[in-house]
């Protein structure tokens, strides 16, 4: 391939680390990770409300990885609330858990940018060691990819088996039962599965610039040599 070629394609894959390593530290920072509905069910359960009447007793719920805004609706009106996971609700939620989350978040945040800066170190400079060649780019490219994987994976497993809306619900409640009514991703949520999406397309940029991996070309001196000691 061309060099011109490769420094657009690694021009581009350099852009679109760094797009990603922005787009994963602001959708970590925002409140927008989920949004549902809850419902009192110790209310509906006292009137036998049905129907149209469950609205009086569904209050919303939205939240992110360190804070959220829910309204409670138990029949007399709204009590909206604001909360924080640290440290309000680490006695609540699974902290391992959601640590993780979190962790994967700045690793994808720390290593899209180190990709951006190879790619574009590749595409202008000349690469001398492994980390700095292709076998670099695949290395920080796969890394973010699974990193960003997990952390739409830990995040699903926090919100339906660990039921966490149900506990930020029920945190300090002592006359109400709140039970989930609705739950949807919000657009954090898909701002990483994009983040995940543009990582492999990273990867398929890589693999079309159609370079060696450094590895590969000096097992390939190393045979090439031997059979050369032969011949002489």
């Amino acid at each position: 391939m061309p060099r011109r070629q490769k420094q657009l394609l690694f021009s581009v894959s350099g852009l679109l680390g760094f797009s990603c390593a922005l787009t994963a530290a602001v959708a970590a920072g925002l409140p927008l990770w989920l949004r549902g509905t809850v419902l009192c069910r110790t209310g509906a359960e006292l009137v036998n409300a049905t129907g149209p009447e469950l609205e009086q007793f569904l209050g919303e719920l939205s939240y992110g990885l360190f804070h959220g805004q829910m309204v409670k609706q138990c029949g007399l009106g709204g009590r909206p609330s604001r909360f924080s996971f640290f440290p309000d609700l680490l006695g609540a939620v699974p902290a391992g858990l959601h640590v993780s989350v979190i962790f994967f978040c700045g690793v994808v945040v720390l290593f899209s940018s180190v990709a951006s800066g190879f790619f574009f170190f590749n595409a202008f400079g000349r690469p001398y060691e492994m980390l700095q060649g292709p076998a670099g780019l695949y290395l920080w490219t796969c890394i973010c990819c699974v990193s960003s994987c997990l952390v739409l994976v830990l995040f699903s497993c926090e919100v339906k088996l660990h039921r966490l809306s149900e506990r930020i619900s029920n945190f300090r409640e002592e006359n109400f039962e709140f039970q989930t009514f609705r739950e949807d991703y919000g657009r954090c949520f898909w701002l990483f599965f994009l983040v995940f999406v543009l990582h492999g397309l990273n990867a398929l940029l890589i693999r079309l610039v159609a370079v060696q991996l450094p590895l590969q070309e000096n097992k390939e001196v190393t045979l090439g040599g031997g059979a050369s000691d032969l011949m002489y």
